[in-house]
C-alpha cells in the first residue's frame, strides 16, 4: 500500500504537527510504501518572504529527520524539486468545477479570518489533488479538517477517469479520530497561523512560557474541574498513557487541583519527551549540506514515480504527439 502526506514549511513545526501527522507518518514507513514531502508550493499562499520560506523548508526537513523519518525506508523530498506537481495541477485545473472549490470549508474559513484572497488560496485543493494523484497514493492520513480536500481530489480524479479512462487511483482518507484535532493554547486547533502552538524544538525557557500561557477557566482550587472541556488536559494527555490520563482525570474531578502545577508538570514532560530528538536535531543543524543531499536524492526517487503518471496523463490529454 502506498501512503502519502506532506507538511507546510510555513513556520516552526509544533506538537500538533507531530501528534496529528508526523508521528503516524513515521510509523507508516515500517509497514507501507511511504511518500512524505515538504509542501513548499502550498506555503506560498501564506508566506511572502522568500528568505523565510527557504529557511523554514530546511528547518522542516531537519525536524522530520530528527524525529525519525528514515530516507532509506521512505521517499522524502521537497515539493518544488519535482516540477510535475505544478504541471499536473494545471491539467487538473481544467477538470475542476468552480463550484467544487467555492464549497471548500478551508477556503471560507481562511476568508473569515481575514486572510488575503488570491487564486493560489482558492485553488489550493487542486494542487493538493495533484500531489496525491501524481503518486497514485492509496491512503492519505489527514485530520478531519482536511477530509474535504481529499474528497475534492477524489472528485477530480473521478472526472478525469470518466473522460479519459482509468488513470488515477482514488485515494482513501486515513483519519485517526483520537488525534484528528490537537488543541492549541487557546482551545482552537493548534496552528501556526493562529499563533497558539507549542513548537517542538523550543528552548526550556521558551517552552515554559508557552505552556504557562495555556488558557484555562476561572474555577477556584477548591472546585472540581472539567477535563473534557480543558485544553490543558487535552494537551497533557497527548504525552500520557492510559493510566496517566486516568490519574490526571481523577485529580481534575477532586477539589485541590491547581492549573499552574499541572502546567509545570507538563513543561517537564514535553521537555523530556523530545530530549532524544533534540540531540539529533542539533547534530543535523551542523550538517546542512548533508540534509540538502538527502532531500535532493529523495526528489530524484520521487520524480521517477511522478514521470510515470505524467507520461500517461499527457498522452491521454494529447500533450504527447
Amino acid at each position: 500500500m502506498r501512503v502519502l502526506s506532506g507538511i507546510q514549511p510555513s513556520g516552526n513545526l509544533h506538537i500538533g504537527n507531530f501528534f496529528g501527522m508526523m508521528r503516524s507518518m513515521i510509523k507508516w514507513q515500517e509497514k507501507s510504501e511511504l511518500f512524505c514531502f515538504i509542501v513548499n508550493l502550498h506555503a506560498l499562499t501564506t508566506v511572502t518572504d522568500g528568505t523565510k520560506l527557504a529557511h523554514n523548508t530546511m528547518e522542516a526537513a531537519m525536524d522530520f529527520l530528527a524525529l525519525g523519518l528514515d530516507p532509506e525506508k521512505s521517499l522524502f523530498w521537497v515539493q518544488d524539486d519535482v516540477p510535475e506537481h505544478a504541471e499536473l495541477t494545471w491539467i487538473l485545473s481544467n477538470h475542476t468545477p468552480m463550484g467544487l472549490l467555492e464549497r471548500s470549508h478551508s477556503y471560507k474559513d481562511k476568508l473569515a479570518k481575514n486572510m488575503p484572497s488570491n487564486l493560489g488560496l482558492f485553488a489550493y485543493p487542486v494542487l493538493m489533488a495533484a500531489d496525491i494523484l501524481l503518486y497514485q497514493a492509496n491512503l492519505v492520513p489527514v485530520g478531519r479538517d482536511q477530509k474535504q480536500h481529499l474528497e475534492i481530489a477524489r472528485d477530480i480524479a473521478g472526472s478525469f477517469n470518466h473522460i479519459y479512462g482509468p488513470t488515477f487511483v482514488l485515494p482513501e482518507p486515513g483519519i485517526d479520530e483520537d488525534m484528528a484535532v490537537i488543541p492549541g493554547l487557546d482551545g482552537q486547533k493548534m496552528s501556526k497561523s493562529y499563533g497558539n502552538a507549542i513548537d517542538i524544538f523550543l528552548t526550556k525557557d521558551e517552552l515554559k512560557a508557552r505552556v504557562m500561557a495555556i488558557v484555562t477557566d476561572a474555577r477556584k482550587v477548591s472546585e472540581v474541574k472539567d477535563p473534557d472541556s480543558c485544553n490543558l488536559f487535552g494537551i497533557y494527555k497527548l504525552f500520557a498513557d492510559s493510566d496517566g490520563q486516568a490519574e490526571l482525570r481523577e485529580r481534575y474531578l477532586k477539589p485541590g487541583l491547581k492549573y499552574a502545577e499541572v502546567k509545570k508538570e507538563l513543561v517537564e514532560i514535553i521537555w523530556n519527551y523530545f530530549a532524544p530528538y533534540r540531540e539529533k536535531r542539533e547534530a543535523l543543524a551542523k550538517k546542512p549540506d548533508t540534509v540538502r543531499m538527502i532531500m535532493a536524492e529523495g526528489a530524484v526517487k520521487a520524480r521517477k514515480v511522478a514521470t510515470i503518471t505524467m507520461d500517461m496523463v499527457k498522452e491521454r490529454v494529447g500533450l504527447i504527439y
